[in-house]
């Protein structure tokens, strides 16, 4: 099924302006930047990147108890002919690495993840691959996951929600983020590159569920 996409985001000029108190500002906020408090899972799933933050807090997840499985995901992604290379610590994570969950599995293993706990899927390329062949992988596995912990950079955290909803309808999925470029909850609209990335993905949460939404209100008529 082809999905359309918005590429060229307009961002209005009172967010540009920092509009601290603007309603505008609070509920985009809290409808991109969702959180939830950790919990006993059956699963943590990692839609790919190329940030060790986000295995790194996984890995950390997996030491307190919370989930004995973690899924990785992430091939090469569909905008890049090569992977992009460490964007942060590469002096301690420097291996020859060639796919996201290739890198992802790296930094879980060196921060105390045992590999027989790692299940990972590398032939996705963008975020909606990440959650169904992240399926694909788990019903080969024969994995019946109940729920699951998403493990996602903040501003990313409700598309990731959204696709992986689409993906597991049967679980109870909880978001768990890291922080990365920068970008927070409390300082995303202060800068010109962070209200580019905020509502890059607030108009991705729209034109990429289109067909999806639609899908099911044929199913619910």
């Amino acid at each position: 099924m082809q999905k359309t996409e918005i590429t060229n985001i307009v961002v209005p000029e009172c967010i540009k302006q920092s509009c601290l108190n603007s309603r505008i500002v609070d509920d985009i906020t809290n409808f991109i930047f969702i959180t939830d408090t950790p919990r006993k899972v059956d699963a943590i799933f990692l839609p790919g990147g190329s940030y060790p933050e986000q295995p790194e807090y996984a890995a950390h997840l997996y030491r307190e108890g919370y989930s004995s499985l973690l899924i990785p995901s992430g091939g090469l992604s569909v905008k890049r002919e090569k992977w992009p290379g460490v964007r942060s610590k590469a002096d301690v994570y420097n291996g020859d690495y060639h796919t996201d969950c290739e890198f992802f599995t790296d930094v879980l293993i060196k921060n105390g993840v045992l590999k027989s706990a790692i299940v990972g899927e590398d032939k996705s390329g963008h975020t909606r691959d990440n959650a169904f062949f992240s399926r694909k992988v788990a019903d080969e596995h024969n994995l019946d996951i109940k729920s699951a912990i998403i493990v996602c950079k903040s501003f990313h955290a409700r598309r990731c929600l959204m696709l992986y909803q689409l993906a597991f309808p049967e679980a109870e999925l909880f978001v768990c983020t890291v922080d990365c470029l920068g970008i927070t909850r409390d300082n995303w609209y202060k800068t010109e590159y962070g209200t580019e990335r905020v509502f890059g993905e607030l108009a991705r949460c729209g034109n990429q569920f289109v067909e999806d939404i639609k899908e099911y209100l044929k199913i619910q008529s």
